[in-house]
């Protein structure tokens, strides 16, 4: 009894924890795309706000049925919440297969999907944090460089375009000194029309694609690790849910071989209590 209260309780704990994570993940979600204004951009790949309350969804809906079934004894949903898990799991290896075998299509729509990204700057607030998140944080500018911020209608470098911001790139691309204390957002403004070597003084010249790529390969027992902690985790709930559901039917298959000690216990019971006691035997 005991081996089986330490699946059942491992589980449980396992899926409330990703559970709480994932109503957390959906509430902030919502909570941003409330604040929003009216005109935002509502495409799943482009849209933080939409993307966190798709992801927290599925994941309070995969976890509750981990998480009452696993306290419940609910074979039903545990099967549910097995064969989910299966499926994402599979979608992960089959893409990670995918990725490895082609780099250079899955680098091609990567690379659309952030044009796609600059183009729609400044349209989406969570947008426009997450891009300039990334360009601090990697210390580029653009995708490819410095000059793809033209494709934007705010910082298109052309004779015709009124913005004060023409022929510039994002404050997030500007190279900050260590004892700067004042932010100049206007350290940007013009710099699409300098050389690289001249650009490079104020501004961070190098795409954002390539910093992205050459962080992965210099941490990539980091990222490696974490995959594979994220995969093994998922695989011990799969392993957990399908000892469950073995033990459970193990005890029904016992109550069947002696009928005189279900006589007591409703027939039509689809789970058991909580706290129920299961016997080894």
């Amino acid at each position: 009894m005991r081996g089986y209260r330490t699946i059942k309780y491992t589980l449980f704990i396992f899926c409330y924890f990703f559970w709480v994570v994932s109503a957390v993940l959906t509430a902030v979600g919502i909570y941003a795309k409330i604040a929003k204004e009216n005109d935002v951009v509502d495409t799943l790949t482009l849209d933080p706000a939409l993307l966190l309350i798709v992801v927290g969804s599925v994941m309070f809906l995969i976890t509750f049925l981990g998480c009452f079934g696993a306290l419940r004894n609910a074979t039903c949903l545990l099967k549910m919440f097995l064969g989910i898990l299966v499926t994402v799991l599979l979608l992960q290896i089959a893409a990670g297969v995918v990725g490895y075998l082609f780099t250079d299509m899955v680098m091609e729509r990567t690379e659309k999907l952030m044009m796609k990204a600059i183009v729609l700057y400044r349209e989406d607030q969570d947008l426009e944090n997450a891009i300039d998140f990334v360009q601090k944080k990697f210390q580029c500018c653009g995708v490819e460089s410095y000059k793809d911020w033209s494709r934007n209608v705010y910082f298109e470098c052309s004779d015709t375009n009124p913005s004060l911001e023409a022929c510039g790139v994002p404050f997030s691309c500007c190279v900050h000194l260590q004892n700067q204390t004042v932010l100049n957002t206007m350290c940007g403004y013009g710099m699409q029309q300098l050389e690289a070597r001249s650009a490079a003084q104020d501004v961070f010249t190098v795409g954002c694609l390539e910093q992205i790529i050459r962080w992965a390969k210099t941490n990539l027992l980091l990222v490696a690790g974490l995959t594979a902690g994220l995969l093994l985790l998922e695989v011990c709930m799969i392993s957990l849910a399908a000892a469950q559901i073995c033990r459970i039917k193990k005890v029904q298959r016992h109550k069947k071989e002696n009928p005189l000690r279900g006589l007591s216990e409703r027939k039509d019971s689809f789970w058991y209590p909580a706290f129920a006691d299961f016997d080894d035997q």
